[in-house]
């Protein structure tokens, strides 16, 4: 049986313990502050969407509103592979249009996907398919590699899905924004990380992602 001195004793050595091993300042950060801090290195000062360009983008692929094509779903988003551009569809009629890079090669797959995740600050592990293919690149982090703005996802990122099966295909910023406007990746579609910040909120998951073909643009 215990006794309430030995209750107190214990008692006062697990406090003892815990008092002496203090976290650090990262521990005791919160995830919402990580992300915060991690948001702030990622935007630019006195980030203005439509001008702001410390990357060295060509201008037509800073965000821009304009003319939805008719009869698209309100909130629906639609990849143009030619012009290497996304389009998040508006109510009125317009749409959010924002530069892109897509999957080089064969690995871009075009189709209609449903958004069924979306996260932000994700982890990322790279697939089977890609270790094999690069090695040299992939085989380092097949056991994962914690969030933060050198994750190959970045800061945001829509996973795509077909009925209930995950295609391991993304929307996602990216630690690259050289690459937008180019064929780059292993298959998701990249986006610069403070556009695609601004981009989340208004992304609903259960909404489509229609990956157009490559011979095919979102104008034609």
């Amino acid at each position: 049986m215990l006794t309430r001195r030995h209750f107190i004793v214990t008692s006062a050595a697990l406090f003892s313990s815990q008092a002496i091993s203090l976290p650090t300042s990262a521990e005791a950060a919160t995830q919402s502050q990580k992300w915060a801090a991690w948001d702030a290195q990622v935007t630019p000062l006195d980030y203005d969407p439509a001008t702001s360009n410390p990357w060295g983008l060509h201008p037509r692929f800073l965000p821009a509103r304009v003319e939805a094509n008719p009869g698209l779903t309100p909130g629906s988003i639609h990849v143009d592979a030619v012009a290497r551009y996304i389009y998040h569809i508006q109510p009125d009629g317009t749409a959010m249009r924002y530069g892109v890079a897509i999957g080089k090669g064969d690995l871009y797959i075009p189709g209609t996907y449903t958004i069924r995740v979306k996260k932000k600050w994700p982890s990322w592990t790279p697939t089977k398919a890609m270790i094999k293919r690069e090695p040299h690149k992939y085989k380092q982090h097949e056991n994962g590699m914690a969030p933060g703005p050198q994750n190959p996802l970045g800061s945001r990122a829509f996973y795509l899905y077909k009925g209930s099966r995950d295609t391991y295909l993304r929307i996602h910023g990216t630690p690259n924004p050289g690459s937008i406007g180019s064929q780059a990746s292993s298959g998701c579609v990249r986006m610069v990380m403070a556009h695609i910040n601004g981009l989340y909120p208004h992304v609903a998951t259960g909404s489509t992602a229609t990956l157009y073909p490559k011979r095919v643009t979102y104008t034609s």
